[in-house]
């Protein structure tokens, strides 16, 4: 894993620009901080920073072969199969890295080599005979690639600070960036930021960028198919291509283990990875998160109905793991929302991103890479509005909700947009892109639209989080639910099967009875765990409160001064609905605020209006 930058200018000469290469190198370093390496000419920069992971020795990037330039962040599961593909047709390799595999594949099939790769990652190849750039990110959106176009071409990066800082890009914020924050965020609509500049390339899209300027070709989607297989048949056969897609993903040349939280997909990676540990001869490593003195104040809620503990020890003592426990302490929760808006680049989910920041920081001291559970709930309907008929067949984000009360909260004329029309428009684009069946049920339609409706953006939004807590800390974090096999499978598994047992997940469930305790395999869904504690509460409050007697806060340019008093006193009460699904609400909303700001003012923002 590592982090990846360029600079195309057809027009003038690039090479010479040092302080600006470095600097956007050095946005980099968290990401990579093993190795660092540039390719420069007259009108190109590619950047790397390498966190290393698999055949250490060799690699480095950016890599060159003949005409043609690499940098790339990401692993790929399937580096043997495509190399005895290009080894049948004649390629020889120098090294085993599967960096060389990629750039390989892209010289053999050009574009079309993202066809055969299964992994996640993002990656720029350049020809230096005509000067293309060809950009491309994997299908699920794990990797992160965001780019801006200027009057002097094209700048890239792993990340939005990156792109950022290069000069020629602006900071420049309209109304409908405003939009994206406090209509949508954290969430986002794919391939926007609140940047007017900077976009990113969507999940499953590639680009060709040269003279004439960009052009972004979608590779990849969920497509509607028939499902042939009985209740026994797609069991098994989803247990294979779970299986497959974890175990693929335990290769690393670097300490290794699992975030294990006792829920049903944890568990699930966490027993296969420990049952190829234990045929090495080796113990796996698992991690857990919690927070000093939850047990006192923890509340039974829908969407968090009990708490972890019992069921970790029940998963550690069968799969016989060397488990570990980080406790966050809630003052540190708190100061740790500057890290995490620092590292996303943008206001996140709160203290479930700064929770995950401190995580993966004590992960990182003892291990480089980890296997975490998230998306399964997004492909296999594991919410509960996916089954809620007050919000089943609802004309929105199924998370989302207060569009008035969030606008409410802005000052009159920063909006030029109707809210709540804005948000709408947001939705029936991503509706209109999904595949049905002719044959398709009612309800079998609803189900796909709100299964692309959360892989889009809400599973983006997590793993958003999951990318740049973790690489903040040089942690590499895979994500074996977002195996794309698995995607284009239980897109079309029928929602009768799917909802086996009328439970969410049904079908995992029922796929690993037998191998997981009967305990864990019908446990009720659980979130990742937030703190209960009334002082992380008293704390956010502490922070908003500096913020709102500070005059020259960027957020009161925006935000109304009374309003946002008032919801300090009162811990947002007035959002009966939770800001953004079942992850923020009360101090996750002051938070989210108090990230507002510190955004607004570490990135020195030019609110256009």
């Amino acid at each position: 894993m590592c982090g990846i930058a360029g600079w195309i200018d057809y027009k003038n000469n690039i090479s010479v620009n040092d302080k600006i290469i470095e600097k956007m190198s050095l946005t980099l370093c968290r990401r990579g901080p093993d190795e660092n390496g540039i390719y420069r000419e007259e009108n190109a920069v590619l950047l790397h920073r390498r966190l290393a992971v698999i055949d250490i020795k060799h690699g480095k990037q950016p890599m060159e072969k003949g005409e043609y330039v690499i940098t790339y962040n990401g692993e790929l599961y399937n580096t043997e199969e495509i190399r005895q593909l290009l080894i049948k047709e004649g390629v020889v390799f120098k090294e085993k890295s599967d960096t060389e595999v990629l750039l390989s594949a892209f010289i053999k099939w050009g574009e079309k080599c993202v066809d055969f790769l299964n992994g996640i990652y993002a990656f720029a190849v350049y020809n230096k005979k005509n000067k293309e750039l060809f950009l491309a990110r994997d299908r699920a959106g794990v990797k992160p690639l965001f780019y801006s176009l200027t009057d002097r071409g094209i700048v890239f990066g792993s990340e939005i600070k990156t792109v950022l800082s290069n000069p020629y890009v602006k900071r420049t914020v309209n109304s409908e960036g405003i939009g994206e924050l406090f209509l949508l965020g954290p969430g986002r609509t794919p391939e926007k930021t609140p940047f007017k500049a900077v976009k990113e390339l969507k999940a499953g899209h590639c680009g060709w960028y040269c003279p004439t300027g960009l052009k972004i070709n979608k590779y990849w989607s969920l497509k509607a198919g028939e499902h042939k297989e009985n209740l026994e048949e797609t069991a098994e056969h989803l247990k294979h291509l779970v299986t497959d897609s974890i175990k693929g993903q335990l290769v690393s040349d670097v300490p290794l283990c699992c975030f294990l939280s006792g829920g049903l997909d944890s568990s699930i990676i966490s027993t296969v990875a420990s049952e190829v540990y234990r045929d090495r001869g080796e113990r796996l490593t698992t991690y857990s998160v919690d927070y000093v003195d939850n047990k006192e104040y923890f509340k039974a809620t829908e969407f968090q109905p009990n708490s972890d503990d019992y069921y970790i020890d029940m998963m550690r003592e069968k799969i016989n793991t060397d488990h570990r426990k980080v406790f966050v302490d809630n003052k540190e929760l708190s100061e740790a929302l500057y890290d995490a808006t620092l590292a996303r680049d943008i206001p996140g989910l709160a203290d479930v991103d700064s929770s995950l920041l401190l995580f993966c920081r004590e992960v990182k001291k003892t291990h480089t890479v980890a296997l975490s559970g998230e998306c399964a709930d997004e492909i296999l309907c594991g919410y509960p509005w996916f089954r809620n008929e007050n919000v089943l067949w609802k004309e929105d984000f199924p998370w989302s909700g207060n569009v008035p009360l969030k606008a409410g909260l802005l000052k009159e004329n920063i909006l030029n947009l109707d809210p709540v029309e804005f948000v709408r428009e947001k939705y029936k684009a991503t509706i209109s892109e999904v595949d049905y069946l002719d044959t398709d049920t009612k309800m079998e339609r609803r189900i796909r639209e709100l299964t692309v409706l959360n892989i889009n953006w809400f599973m983006q939004s997590l793993l958003d989080r999951k990318d740049r807590m973790s690489m903040w800390n040089g942690l590499e974090v895979r994500v074996p639910f977002c195996d794309h096999r698995i995607l284009e499978y239980a897109y079309n598994i029928p929602w009768d099967i799917k909802n086996y047992n009328g439970r969410e997940k049904g079908i995992l469930r029922y796929a690993f009875e037998g191998i997981l305790p009967d305990e864990i395999v019908w446990r009720k869904k659980s979130p990742y765990p937030k703190t209960h504690n009334p002082i992380y509460t008293e704390e956010v409050k502490k922070l908003l409160r500096g913020v709102v007697e500070k005059k020259s806060s960027p957020i009161l340019e925006i935000v109304d001064k009374e309003k946002l008093t008032e919801l300090i006193e009162t811990t947002a009460s007035v959002f009966t609905v939770p800001w953004y699904g079942q992850l923020m609400n009360g101090p996750q909303i002051l938070a989210y605020l108090y990230m507002v700001n510190l955004w607004l003012e570490k990135n020195d923002v030019d609110i256009e209006i």
